[in-house]
C-alpha cells in the first residue's frame, strides 16, 4: 500500500507551510530521509523527508503552494499502485512545477510580460529568499540564470547577477548613445544607473527616455509569509492599543568601557563576544524586575502581570523581521543571555527557528543603533504592555560647572500601552534604565 507523505506540522501556532521547491519528480525511486521538498513557514525553513521507500507515485502540490498542516502532499509507493484515494481535494498536481502560472500565490512575475514570457524565463520560478533579495537589490529576478532544481533561481544566483545588474534606462541610454557599460555602478548593490553613464546632451536624455515605455517593468511581490504576518500584526497592534512613546538617552561610558574591557579580557574567560547589545539585554531584565507592570499582557478585560521575564529581541533576518524569546531571562547571567541572544538570532538568520521560540514573550526590544538611528516610535509586540527601542550612542553636550562636555549618550524610546500602564511609571523604569546603563558594572554587581 501506498505511503502518504504529509506536511509535517512545525510548532503549535503553524497552520500552513508554503512548499519553496521539489527536490524529486514523480517517478524518481527514494529512500527512507531523503528530503523531498524545501517548505517555510511564517518563522523558518525546513526540509520534508521521505517516511518510506520506493518510488514517487504523486505529487500532490506544486512549488510555491500554501498548504495546511497535516495534509498529504505527496505518495510513495510501488509503480502502478492506485493512489487516487490519497490525493486531496485541493490538489493542484495539475499545476505542473516545470511550468510558473501568472496567480497571485505563485512568483512574482514582471507586470507588462505575457504568461508565455513567463514561462520562459524559468522552469522553476523564484525561491522566496530570491524575490526578497532581488526586490531589495534591484534585480530583475526574471533575468537571472537559476542553478537550482529545474532552474530556480536561488539566493545565490540573484547575489551573483546583482553586481552585474544595469538598470532599463541605462541600456537603453547605452543603445541609443553608443556608451559604454561600466561592471559596477552607483546604484543599490552595484546596479548601473543611467547618472553612471557618460554625460550627454539634455536634448538626447530626453529623446531616450520618451522612447521608453512609461512607468517600465515593475514587479509584483504576493503579500505572505512572515511579511504577511508582520504586517498583520503590527496594524492590529497600533489599532487595538493606546501607544506612547517616551524618549531619553543614557550616559554610555560605563558601557563602552565594560565592552572594552571585554575585548581586551583573554580568551578563556570567555566574554570576548558580550555585545553592546547584550549589555542594554541585561539591563532591561534588571530594571523589569522593578517594574512589573511593564512585564505585563495587556487583555482587554484583565492585566497579566508575570513573575518571571521572558525577553523578546527584534531579529532582522532575509525573510524579514523575527522576535525570538530569551525565556527566563531573569535566571540568567550577562554571559548566558549573551550566548542565548546569539543562538536564536543565528537560528532566525538560518531559518532554522523553532516557531515556537518566536512566542511567550513578555516585553520586547528592538535595536536600530547599529544603524544610527538616534530616536524613533516602536510599536508594541501586543499583547505586551512595553516595548523598548535602542538607538544609536552620539555626543551629548553636558553641562559641568560652567563649562561644556560632550558625553557619548545612548538613545532609548520606550513605547508602552497606555491602557495598561501611565506616564509615570513608565518614565520611572527609564530612569532607572538610564542609571543602570550608567554605572553598568554597579548593575553586575547588584
Amino acid at each position: 500500500m501506498a505511503t502518504e507523505i504529509l506536511m509535517p506540522r512545525q510548532g503549535q501556532s503553524v497552520e500552513s507551510c508554503i512548499i519553496i521547491g521539489w527536490k524529486v519528480n514523480e517517478g524518481d525511486v527514494v529512500t527512507v530521509g531523503q528530503a523531498l521538498c524545501e517548505v517555510e513557514t511564517d518563522k523558518a525553513t525546513f526540509e520534508v523527508e521521505a517516511t518510506a521507500a520506493g518510488t514517487v507515485l504523486g505529487i500532490f502540490y506544486s512549488a510555491e503552494a500554501d498548504v495546511e498542516v497535516l495534509k498529504v502532499i505527496a505518495a510513495i509507493g510501488e509503480p502502478g499502485e492506485d493512489i487516487s484515494g490519497l490525493r486531496p481535494a485541493t490538489s493542484n498536481t495539475e499545476e505542473k512545477t516545470s511550468n510558473v502560472e501568472v496567480k497571485e500565490d505563485v512568483a512574482p512575475v514582471e507586470v507588462q510580460h505575457s504568461p508565455m514570457e513567463v514561462q520562459r524565463s524559468g522552469n522553476a520560478g523564484a525561491s522566496p529568499r530570491a524575490k526578497n533579495l532581488a526586490a531589495s537589490k534591484g534585480v530583475d529576478v526574471a533575468a537571472v540564470a537559476g542553478t537550482g532544481p529545474n532552474g530556480r533561481v536561488t539566493e545565490r544566483d540573484v547575489a551573483a547577477a546583482q553586481a552585474g545588474a544595469v538598470s532599463p534606462a541605462a541600456k537603453a541610454k547605452a543603445a541609443a548613445e553608443g556608451l559604454a557599460v561600466p561592471s559596477v555602478g552607483s546604484g543599490i548593490g552595484g546596479r548601473v544607473l543611467a547618472s553612471d553613464l557618460m554625460t550627454v546632451a539634455p536634448e538626447a536624455i530626453g529623446a531616450a527616455v520618451a522612447s521608453l515605455d512609461f512607468p517600465g517593468n515593475a514587479t509584483e511581490i504576493p503579500v505572505k509569509g512572515v511579511r504577511k504576518v508582520v504586517a498583520g500584526r503590527m496594524l492590529a497592534s497600533l489599532q487595538n492599543t493606546a501607544q506612547l512613546t517616551l524618549n531619553t538617552s543614557a550616559d554610555a561610558r560605563s558601557v563602552l568601557g565594560y565592552r572594552a574591557k571585554c575585548k581586551a579580557a583573554p580568551e578563556e574567560a570567555g566574554v570576548g563576544g558580550i555585545s553592546i547589545n547584550d549589555v542594554v539585554l541585561y539591563a532591561t531584565v534588571k530594571t523589569l524586575s522593578e517594574f512589573p507592570e511593564l512585564n505585563a499582557h495587556w487583555l482587554g478585560t484583565k492585566i497579566v502581570q508575570f513573575s518571571n521575564i521572558h525577553l523578546g529581541f527584534a531579529v532582522d533576518t532575509p525573510r524579514g523581521l523575527m522576535v525570538p524569546v530569551i525565556r527566563y531571562a531573569n535566571l540568567m547571567t550577562l554571559k548566558q543571555i549573551s550566548a542565548e541572544a546569539k543562538r536564536l538570532a543565528k537560528a532566525c538568520i538560518a531559518g532554522t527557528i523553532d516557531p515556537d521560540a518566536l512566542t511567550g514573550g513578555t516585553f520586547t526590544i528592538t535595536n536600530l543603533g547599529a544603524m544610527g538611528i538616534e530616536s524613533f516610535t516602536p510599536v508594541l509586540n501586543a499583547p505586551e504592555v512595553g516595548i523598548l527601542g535602542v538607538c544609536s550612542i552620539q555626543p551629548k553636550p553636558v553641562m559641568k560647572g560652567k563649562d561644556v562636555e560632550f558625553v557619548p549618550h545612548m538613545g532609548l524610546s520606550l513605547t508602552f500601552d497606555h491602557c495598561a500602564a501611565d506616564g509615570a511609571p513608565a518614565a520611572r523604569f527609564l530612569a532607572s534604565m538610564r542609571s543602570k546603563l550608567a554605572a553598568f558594572e554597579l548593575t553586575l554587581a547588584g
